[in-house]
């Protein structure tokens, strides 16, 4: 079995959990792959080139490292365990004290695969969709750069115009990112088995505008009017591009999804429970 690892190299326990890991690899039948800026951690490692041949991968670290190593895989049919060193830790499959005991069933495949549905956004010429493509778990923000105005978004769903948007910014999030940025914006939370994409305003300056929840097979475009400045286009809050004048941000679902490494006993209510803290602060915190 060839596992990727990729990590968050600032948790200081880091390199005792891979120590840990490398040790038990063999034993288990693996073969471990780290990406680069982990190899410093665990000399004489092999390195991580790609998502082609593996059969697993392994982020250790909060959920910005889940979704980066999501879109590491880049479609590929692979399962992702998330081994949470965060607060939140909403997408990850374990803690790093239930990580040794669950390794053994990763590696005899006695899981569930949580399939998530993700995006694929098109930066480009308006009309047209030869542009920046990019891949996103959570969600495809537009928003403004460095300048105090409000945006003007032309917004067209399946060739139909829905209006011109006054806004801080707009959020299309998969149900999966619909308790991240689009939640804190006011948006719904969908549960990950509902494939949909939500449209979430970011501060209308009008009390018409209310998030949307579209078909999973919907097409949404989003042209910035009357741009003074930078628009910003931003995925997942971790990578992104920028837009000007006559140029769109197109979203739609991409083809293939993200497969999430489950444990029997988790639920998507029960973390729901305990990392919104719908139980109390302190269960949370426990």
């Amino acid at each position: 079995m060839r596992v990727g690892v990729l990590g968050n190299s600032d948790y200081p326990a880091l390199g005792e959990v891979i120590a840990n890991f490398l040790r038990e690899a063999p034993r288990l039948g693996m073969e471990v792959f780290l990406e680069q800026q982990l190899l410093p951690l665990a000399p004489g490692a092999s390195a991580l080139a790609g998502p082609e041949g593996l059969d697993a991968v392994v982020s250790l670290g909060g959920d910005g490292t889940m979704l980066r190593a999501a879109r590491f895989l880049d479609g590929a049919d692979v399962p992702v365990l998330g081994v949470n060193f965060g607060r939140l830790g909403y997408l990850a499959s374990c803690s790093p004290k239930e990580f040794p005991r669950f390794l053994p069933r990763l590696a005899k495949g006695t899981y569930t695969s949580d399939v998530r549905m993700a995006l694929e956004a098109t930066t480009g010429i308006t009309g047209t969709e030869h542009g920046t493509r990019l891949r996103a778990v959570n969600d495809v923000v537009m928003h403004k750069g460095g300048f105090a105005r409000v945006l003007r978004i032309r917004l067209t769903v399946n060739n139909e115009e829905i209006g011109v948007l006054a806004a801080d910014g707009i959020v299309i999030s998969t149900p999966t990112g619909s308790t991240a940025y689009s939640m804190s914006a006011g948006g719904p939370i969908v549960e990950p088995g509902v494939h949909s994409l939500i449209v979430t305003p970011i501060a209308a300056h009008t009390l018409a505008m209310r998030p949307l929840v579209l078909r999973p097979e919907s097409v949404i475009t989003l042209q910035p009017e009357d741009v003074h400045g930078e628009v910003l286009v931003t995925v997942d809050g971790q990578v992104g591009a920028s837009l000007v004048g006559g140029h769109a941000l197109i979203v739609r679902r991409a083809e293939r999804p993200v497969r999430i490494v489950r444990f029997h006993g988790t639920t998507f209510i029960g973390r729901l429970r305990r990392k919104l803290g719908w139980g109390g602060l302190a269960d949370r915190d426990d």
